[in-house]
């Protein structure tokens, strides 16, 4: 793949803050945990599928329903109907991204399928889903567990990176106020990456 570059950093490294944040000696279970109890903290989320009619890609919010494989495969309620699974028919690359009001973040990138076993459905259906897909009177698209519109769309995890914080609000404010002084990168995150290796590694044992 061909690397973008707009300038030489002589030999030095042109990204100091991912060099002072990545997170080096985390084991492989912490970074998993780590992920699984900040995605459950979130809830929600934005799920991005690409559009292959006009090529764009396409993000809305989702509620996470729950994790399977030991945290890194996540589950969703969705309307069969919908836009998202014509879009995940023709292309099943996804990615399931989080974010909190402190500005911790989580990116997940993996594979998705939809599921319309009705014991999955059944297993994690929630009576709230009734407030979306509406009774359409017919007495089978009426919103519950049996309505053939609920489905689960489960995504399986690739790649995975996210930051979550390594001091408080007053260490991280001090923290960044010394670097824009100094120019020394500002160490504020804990910057952990899971990649295709791990996953599998991780996927083999639960």
């Amino acid at each position: 793949m061909t690397q973008f570059s707009n300038t030489n950093s002589g030999g030095k490294s042109a990204d100091p803050y991912r060099d002072a944040n990545l997170d080096k000696e985390a084991t492989l279970a912490e970074k998993i945990e780590g992920l699984s109890e900040f995605m459950s903290k979130c809830q929600f989320c934005m799920m991005t599928t690409h559009d292959s009619k006009t090529n764009l890609l396409v993000s809305r919010c989702m509620s996470l329903a729950a994790k399977e494989a030991g945290g890194i495969d996540l589950l969703f309620h969705t309307n069969t109907e919908s836009g998202k699974t014509n879009e995940l028919k023709e292309d099943s690359n996804i990615n399931i991204s989080f974010l909190n009001s402190s500005g911790e973040w989580a990116s997940v990138s993996g594979r998705a399928n939809i599921i319309t076993d009705r014991g999955l459905v059944k297993q994690h259906y929630s009576r709230q889903l009734k407030a979306w897909l509406g009774d359409l009177g017919d007495g089978v698209h009426d919103g519950s567990e049996n309505d053939p519109r609920i489905g689960i769309i489960r995504v399986k995890m690739i790649t995975a990176h996210y930051a979550i914080s390594r001091k408080n609000v007053v260490g991280r404010v001090a923290e960044v106020a010394q670097g824009a002084v100094t120019g020394k990168p500002a160490a504020v995150n804990k910057l952990r990456e899971i990649d295709e290796s791990e996953v599998q590694n991780w996927r083999s044992s639960h």
